[in-house]
């Protein structure tokens, strides 16, 4: 089912990857589950600061990591959000993942999560990755204005843009 609000225009061509020397962005799968699961509950400290109030992924079994993984895979085909996992290149290991998903916030097209693997935190990833993801959604994306809550924008701030009426 497509968003009521509109997100990419049909002709547009999503890219199927981004690669650096480091890390590899592709389509989140279902076929990713067992290393998403783990990247999962090994950095479930730092994923609650990415969602507040979320609550995610506390309790989060193998299972209900499969359907969310179906769910975004479904809508990344439907082009209505789009689910990345972040794997090392030889792809034996999830280091994070980015979801690229509509916005109905006035001045936006869209807003952007990202988290990156506990373990790698302090080698810098997620500051590789932020740092790519800006590049890659300036150059290869049709967005004039991204938003990245919690990060560029305090969640505070952020709530308190007003919804487009649409």
């Amino acid at each position: 089912m497509a968003s009521s609000f509109p997100f990419i225009h049909s002709g547009f061509s999503v890219p199927d990857q981004l690669e650096t020397e480091e890390f590899r962005l592709r389509m989140l799968t279902v076929n990713d589950v067992v290393k998403d699961y783990d990247a999962v509950m090994s950095s479930a400290d730092e994923l609650k600061n990415i969602w507040p109030d979320s609550g995610w992924p506390e309790g989060l079994t193998l299972e209900e990591d499969l359907v969310d993984l179906g769910w975004h895979q479904r809508e990344f085909l439907d082009r209505s959000s789009f689910a990345y996992t972040v794997v090392n290149l030889e792809e034996t290991k999830v280091l994070g993942c980015v979801y690229i998903n509509p916005t109905r916030k006035q001045g936006y097209d869209a807003e952007v999560y990202f988290w990156a693997r506990d373990t790698k935190l302090g080698t810098g990833l997620d500051f590789r990755l932020y740092n790519a993801l800006k590049l890659w959604l300036d150059s290869a994306w049709p967005f004039e204005k991204v938003a990245y809550p919690g990060r560029e924008i305090e969640w505070a701030a952020w709530n308190a843009i007003a919804d487009e009426k649409r």
